[in-house]
């Protein structure tokens, strides 16, 4: 039986374009988004639509990664972070915008925008099909589509008012072509202090790049100038569930088990949360 299309991708149809030939307007089709060239692309029954054509993209967000990240979100332990993006989209935007998250995760951080502009629709893209299928239901207005951020995007020119982009792999080009002269790009990123206590801990996990600010400002440079950066710092208190859950749901899962953490024995029950949050508008 034919998968029914999702309303909020209905709603987003107009933004994408075949990745395959880049024409416009693709249509549903038993089951499938179709381009009036033909080529074919499912929707999944989980809600999603999967765009990718060629070699598929790699990505760590396996089940447990998901699992891991859906319960730890659900503690509130990063809303602050949330509510920075949420605020800086509002700041700039209409309710009556098109919100696209980029490597949108369990969509989130998407959910959270959405939910402060009423009339606004959102699209989020990502690899993992296991974090689709909660962006696919995180919010009545958000659709989700399978994508590698790295390659072109399956969107037309100009769509977005506000590309989001929150712990996630950067695209500055694609950010600039498919951004509204007007529209704004938001990037939440660590700052060298987020998870502190925890990486003197863990030696194991992946540390943050000391050039990381200087490499994101020299890659978004030619394409954005920065409109206002905002610092967000405060201390969380963990149970050690919620830890092994906010371990696992990073890539330092790659390289720290759930096992080893168990031989640890102590770990910290409070940890700093640092983030930077900058908009940027279109040069």
């Amino acid at each position: 039986m034919p998968v029914s299309l999702p309303p909020a991708l209905e709603l987003s149809l107009d933004l994408l374009c075949c990745p395959t030939c880049r024409t416009r307007h693709l249509h549903p089709d038993r089951g499938a988004l179709r381009c009036p060239v033909g080529h074919t692309f499912d929707i999944a029954r989980h809600g999603y639509a999967s765009l990718l054509t060629g070699t598929r993209a790699t990505s760590g967000d396996d089940p447990a990664m998901v699992q891991a990240r859906d319960r730890f979100l659900s503690t509130g332990a990063y809303a602050p972070v949330r509510e920075v993006g949420a605020r800086m989209a509002v700041g700039a935007v209409s309710e009556q915008s098109t919100v696209v998250d980029v490597g949108c995760g369990t969509g989130y951080y998407l959910a959270g925008v959405l939910d402060q502009l009423p009339g606004a629709r959102g699209l989020g893209l990502d690899t993992s099909v296991r974090a689709l299928r909660s962006a696919a239901r995180a919010h009545d207005r958000a659709a989700a589509v399978a994508w590698d951020v790295f390659r072109p995007f399956p969107l037309a020119d100009g769509v977005a008012d506000v590309v989001l982009d929150v712990f996630a792999p950067r695209n500055p080009a694609e950010f600039h072509r498919v951004l509204r002269p007007t529209g704004q790009l938001i990037v939440v990123r660590p700052t060298g202090r987020h998870l502190a206590e925890l990486r003197d801990r863990l030696p194991e996990m992946v540390t943050i790049d000391p050039a990381k600010e200087q490499r994101l400002h020299q890659a978004l440079g030619p394409f954005f100038e920065a409109v206002v950066t905002e610092r967000v710092e405060y201390p969380v208190t963990l149970s050690r569930l919620d830890v092994l859950d906010l371990v696992a749901m990073t890539p330092s899962a790659r390289h720290v088990s759930r096992a080893d953490l168990n031989d640890y024995g102590f770990l910290p029950d409070r940890v700093t949360v640092s983030v930077l949050a900058t908009a940027y508008r279109p040069r």
